[in-house]
């Protein structure tokens, strides 16, 4: 696939996997700080990614304005690992006395990679970075700041600190302490969600992907995994590693990019999409957020590729859910595209629906006449 005409180095383009490897590989070594002189340069030049000089520069050399995004590495304190996602692994830590979470990321490991690599992949974080620190909304996660090719970095650990590569960079957020949405409706599979708990997180996910989408951002990966939710169960939505501003031209997004299960059938076939395949997304979501299941639990990933773009496949909708909430799913999922509502019409039909008279999923073992579920489901 060829990097699309505005100029936007593509995050899916990246082969994410092997970043989460080599990552893994410097967590589970025991790191000292390199004082070589070779070391001590290899920062990523400012023509790239510009940095805060050192106090060691050339007198005659103006330093570098720190980007408005960039963090201070000294107020930075990285703990234990908290999650390893697909774009990196995940840490606590405390910023400038507040709780926040630390995504680390390093792609020059052992000269594995060469530079116009490096260069393609920072181009890709900066992305990220660009399109978080500007947004601001109750249900999208707090951007603090990030760096790259920091020299003072550093893990606590119960023995000291550790000191980082060089290479390492790291996104620093608000901590969620709620965890991930996914994990959140796994502990609830067997009792359900009350409806006003269901009516609550669909609505706080369909106003955060409002706000994107008013912001002309794609998401490109909605899923529970990517949703967390804070000390109050408001969800907030995270993971922008393939985000991207939306494209004048539609032609220009195209490529398989998301997660097996929530892409829509238009990212499937590699057909040009928009902001719609967000609400294609949202529209799974939802189904999940109600059942607290996940879909096609007894399909292969190539089977529901196929189902979903040639036989119109979606997670069959349980006979006590709601009408009018049925309704969203149908309509968010709907194989056209352009038939989909924008999510700020979606958002107007979750708040016009009546949770006072009940409808919420009955468990298994409570179905007392309703069939909603198959004996076995899911992991």
């Amino acid at each position: 696939m060829k990097d699309s005409s505005d100029g936007f180095v593509r995050a899916d383009q990246i082969d994410l996997k092997s970043l989460d490897e080599q990552l893994e590989r410097h967590l589970n070594k025991v790191w000292t700080m390199d004082k070589s002189p070779k070391a001590s340069d290899d920062s990523t030049p400012a023509a790239v990614f510009p940095i805060a000089s050192s106090a060691a520069a050339v007198p005659a050399a103006r330093p570098a304005a720190r980007a408005e995004w960039e963090i201070d590495p000294s107020k930075l304190v990285i703990k234990s690992v908290i999650a390893r996602g697909t774009f990196g692994t995940v840490h606590r830590g405390v910023y400038d006395g507040l709780d926040v979470a630390v995504k680390l990321l390093d792609w020059g490991e052992e000269g594995h990679r060469s530079e116009a690599e490096i260069s393609s992949l920072r181009a890709a974080f900066t992305q990220e970075v660009v399109v978080w620190h500007k947004l601001d909304h109750p249900n999208v996660t707090k951007f603090i700041g990030a760096t790259m090719g920091s020299k003072g970095l550093n893990i606590q650990t119960e023995s000291g600190q550790i000191g980082m590569p060089s290479s390492v960079c790291c996104v620093v957020v608000e901590y969620l302490p709620g965890g991930a949405l996914k994990s959140y409706l796994i502990k609830n599979r067997r009792k359900k969600l009350a409806f006003k708990v269901v009516h609550q997180l669909a609505l706080d996910l369909a106003r955060g992907l409002s706000y994107l989408h008013s912001q002309k951002i794609v998401h490109r990966d909605v899923k529970t995994e990517n949703m967390l939710l804070d000390k109050s169960r408001t969800i907030k939505i995270a993971d922008f590693g393939v985000a991207r501003v939306e494209a004048s031209n539609p032609n220009d997004m195209t490529g398989e990019t998301g997660t097996l299960g929530y892409m829509a059938p238009e990212v499937l076939n590699g057909n040009p999409y928009n902001r719609k395949c967000d609400v294609y997304s949202f529209g799974i979501c939802l189904w999940e957020i109600y059942c607290c299941d996940m879909p096609y639990p007894d399909l292969s990933f190539s089977e529901v590729t196929s189902a979903v773009v040639r036989q119109n496949l979606r997670p069959e909708i349980p006979r006590c859910c709601p009408s009018a909430l049925a309704n969203v799913m149908k309509r968010c999922w709907d194989a056209n595209p352009d038939k989909r509502p924008e999510m700020d019409e979606v958002v107007a039909m979750l708040e016009a629906i009546d949770t006072t008279k009940g409808g919420g999923m009955i468990p298994v073992d409570q179905q007392q006449g309703c069939l909603c579920f198959r004996k076995t489901r899911g992991p």
